[in-house]
């Protein structure tokens, strides 16, 4: 189990992500038919000048069988061997090569990831088959294609001051938006070890449709119904806190769990891209909150949706909550960083007026009735420009890399067996 977990958080790593995206998840449901009448070292595909042997596709399916990766079509797996080939290719042409020290301390890492030490982690891959050359070639290929990238494309890719302005909101610009996917999970003090327990092992997920699946499973946010995804936010409207964690996530990455009240949460990434209108930051967001005894039950729920569509602003919830003692319903205007956490990522998701019913309170038996009023613009220095700046060169990194691979795969003789 420790060597599943230490190699999915390796494909959720930058290397991978940036240099090899084709090939997360990627595994051989069955050894191809095909492959058993030919010799191993004979070619199975043909990519410009390169041949991909059986062999090495049989290795690829052993090593990732043996490390646990999600399973996926033999199409797949060939597809990624055939971008492999591609990358070598160039990198061969432009004379890039990762030295052997940093491939051993890539192997190292790669090991520790599992909590294996090299020698235990080489001995298990060996027992299920796995030449220790498998694993060399497959770390050194995503160092050198790394470095590839980098040295090719680093100039282009470096945002200017005016960009990463853009991306913070400021000088009447344009702004960072994410595409994230969440799952929302309640905890009370008789459930929090068990979902502490759910938590980690969703954090391991490797895919889109794993995380929206658990999402529809487990999640008690809206979203679970749209396999926990939410729509486009602006990176401003989020926590504070949590911003430059967002930023820091690839496609496809999950977040750590995520402690709230009476609720832990998880993230993944989707998307991110810079857009031409600006995404204004705020200095305080107006909220109010309707305490509604009950917590998630069926007829709490019921009264919520009709206090829904029973009010327009949130001064309608001074009449609804006339006569009744003075805490049900609380109106707080407060700065991004006062806002509780759960609270503030609630209302990241809401437009003036709309309402969120997700969060409890009270161990779970009394549900927030949470409704955005208002935001008071103002530019804001939370998130680092160093952060914004690393996640738009990652960005861009990525895109042209991706862009790369296509167009050498339009230009390829491609031959399969």
């Amino acid at each position: 189990m420790q060597l599943i977990s230490g190699f999915t958080s390796f494909l959720r790593s930058g290397w991978l992500r940036s240099v090899a995206p084709a090939l997360v998840g990627a595994m051989l449901a069955l050894a191809s038919p095909q492959a058993h009448a030919q010799s191993p070292f004979s070619p199975a595909i043909k990519v410009n000048q390169d041949i991909i042997t059986w062999y090495e596709l049989t290795q690829r399916q052993q090593m990732l069988i043996a490390l646990g990766a999600p399973g996926a079509t033999e199409d797949e797996v060939r597809d990624a061997l055939i971008d492999d080939r591609l990358r070598r290719q160039v990198m061969r042409e432009a004379g890039i090569e990762a030295a052997p020290e940093d491939i051993e301390l890539g192997i190292d890492e790669f090991a520790a990831r599992g909590q294996l030490s090299t020698d235990q982690f080489l001995q298990l891959l060996a027992d299920e088959g796995v030449d220790r050359e498998t694993v060399r070639d497959f770390v050194a290929d995503q160092l050198s294609w790394r470095d590839y990238v980098s040295a090719r494309f680093l100039s282009q890719a470096r945002p200017s001051e005016e960009e990463i302005n853009r991306a913070l909101g400021e000088a009447g610009g344009g702004g960072l938006q994410v595409l994230l996917s969440e799952i929302i999970i309640p905890v009370n003090p008789q459930t929090v070890a068990q979902a502490e327990l759910l938590a980690q092992e969703i954090s391991q997920l490797q895919g889109f449709d794993t995380f929206s699946s658990a999402a529809t499973q487990y999640s008690a946010a809206a979203t679970r119904d749209n396999g926990g995804r939410l729509d486009w936010l602006n990176l401003s409207d989020l926590p504070p806190a949590l911003q430059p964690v967002v930023l820091g996530l690839k496609d496809g990455d999950i977040t750590q769990p995520l402690s709230l009240p009476n609720a832990i949460a998880l993230f993944q990434m989707r998307g991110i891209r810079e857009v031409a209108a600006g995404t204004t930051r705020f200095s305080e967001i107006d909220y109010a909150i309707y305490n509604l005894p009950g917590g998630r039950s069926a007829e709490t729920l019921a009264r919520a949706a009709r206090l829904r569509e029973d009010i327009d602003t949130c001064d309608d919830l001074y009449g609804v909550a006339q006569g009744q003692p003075p805490e049900v319903l609380q109106r707080i205007q407060a700065s991004p960083s006062e806002i509780p956490r759960d609270i503030a990522l609630e209302l990241a998701k809401l437009d003036l007026n709309e309402v969120s019913t997700t969060l409890t309170r009270n161990n779970g038996q009394t549900l927030l009735f949470l409704m955005l009023c208002t935001r008071t613009r103002e530019l804001g220095e939370d998130t680092s420009r160093t952060d914004v700046a690393n996640a738009l060169t990652q960005q861009r990194l990525a895109a042209f890399a991706e862009s790369l691979l296509a167009q050498l795969r339009a230009e390829a003789n491609i031959v399969e067996q």
